[in-house]
């Protein structure tokens, strides 16, 4: 029986764990991880209004449907007072909708706000998480 030394047991266990991430690493890189999504991400709108509106489309990449809520807030995220139609929403399986948000201008010339997708969780769930996906808008009034 051959007697190897500790230095050739550490050497060992170092190229066991390299041919291990070799194979096990790429294996977990194959899928693409899913996650929620919404387009536009980011958009500058002009408006002849006292307010103006921004048309959403939050996706659901998952196999199962989700329920979405949207809101809107401003660079700081606090929440802006604006209508959004529909502001709950499900979203079937690998689907996606619509969502027509219209936001006041009030005093301002222009206005920055973020327009975010937050997934509500069944009560059924046992993972209560909560994702949010925003996109950012600038919308300037032309007088």
């Amino acid at each position: 029986m051959r007697v190897i030394g500790l230095k050739h047991v550490a050497s060992w266990r170092t190229v066991a764990a390299a041919v291990a991430a070799q194979v096990i690493v790429p294996a977990m890189g194959s899928a693409p991880a899913a996650a929620q999504s919404m387009t536009p991400m980011r958009g500058e709108v002009k408006s002849f209004n006292d307010r103006f509106a921004v048309r959403v489309f939050p996706g659901n990449p998952y196999k199962h449907r989700i329920r979405v809520e949207v809101r809107v807030y401003d660079e700081a995220f606090n929440e802006v007072a604006a209508d959004v139609v529909p502001r709950e929403t499900m979203i079937g399986a690998e689907d996606r909708r619509s969502v027509l948000v219209m936001v006041p201008f009030g005093a301002a010339k222009d206005r920055k706000i973020r327009v975010c997708a937050e997934s509500v969780p069944f009560n059924s769930q046992s993972a209560r998480m909560k994702t949010q996906v925003c996109g950012r808008f600038y919308a300037q009034r032309v007088q």
